[in-house]
């Protein structure tokens, strides 16, 4: 099938991690996992998956258009699907800062039959190009947790903050950068960027979810991958300096 016009061109050789490949999906669990939607899901994804359900309407980000098969949060590389983990992850924290909420009182298997019948409603599914492994992700580096040893990173990070992030997130990491205004997602909706200063992001909670965010970029949105761009090290001494964002926003 030919990539869909929006994604990313698709590597070749993503460096990952074994075991984590895709698996097929499971259509012994599709009715289940349709009847799961049904109950939960199409009020906002819409019937078919399609974004336009009846909540969808004044909503803010819209709700994701899962017939496009294009997801934001992932392990796995630029341009490719998520992992089953990936999706498990999304629909039982919930994404801070949106619609979406915490489906974590869903039984296991009702999780794993509506991830199931979610890989049905659009053929890049059923496309092995647009499958890969999770990648790799090192743990936090011991120095971001002491102020003493993070200072020269995130001094490092601030510069290359300013080159990379500032036109979009702001000079304070606020969202407000010049370029903001103008940024759309994939399919024209408003695209503002994350408020860098806020201590729960849509990707999680945690430092390492930003990461994760800065080598996987997030697709269907102006938000790049920096893998090949930055450093591991670049991405933690940029992330030093988004926590000393964040620590002044908390300790004025």
């Amino acid at each position: 099938l030919p990539t869909p016009a929006g994604v990313p061109a698709i590597p070749t050789q993503p460096s990952v991690q074994s075991g984590n490949r895709l698996p097929d999906p499971d259509d012994s669990l599709v009715p289940q996992g349709r009847y799961v939607f049904e109950r939960n899901c199409a009020v906002c994804h819409g019937r078919w998956g399609d974004g336009r359900g009846e909540m969808a309407v004044g909503m803010f980000p819209k709700p994701r258009k899962l017939t496009s098969g294009m997801f934001k949060f992932r392990s796995t590389p630029s341009g490719f699907l998520p992992t089953d983990a990936d999706l498990d992850r999304t629909i039982r924290q919930g994404i801070a800062n949106s619609s979406m909420p915490t489906f974590a009182h869903l039984p296991a298997r009702d999780v794993e039959a509506v991830i199931a019948y979610l890989k049905t409603l659009s053929s890049r599914w059923r496309n092995l190009a647009h499958r890969a492994e999770a990648l790799s992700f090192p743990s936090e580096p011991d120095w971001l947790f002491d102020p003493a040893q993070a200072e020269p990173h995130a001094v490092r990070g601030r510069a290359l903050y300013n080159q990379n992030c500032q036109p979009c997130h702001g000079v304070g990491g606020e969202g407000k950068g010049p370029a903001a205004a103008a940024l759309e997602d994939q399919w024209g909706e408003p695209c503002p960027p994350a408020d860098l200063r806020q201590p729960h992001l849509k990707s999680g909670a945690e430092l390492r979810d930003v990461f994760r965010v800065l080598t996987t970029g997030l697709d269907g949105t102006p938000m790049p991958s920096f893998a090949e761009a930055l450093s591991a090290e670049d991405r933690w001494d940029l992330i030093a300096f988004i926590a000393r964002l964040r620590a002044a926003v908390a300790s004025p």
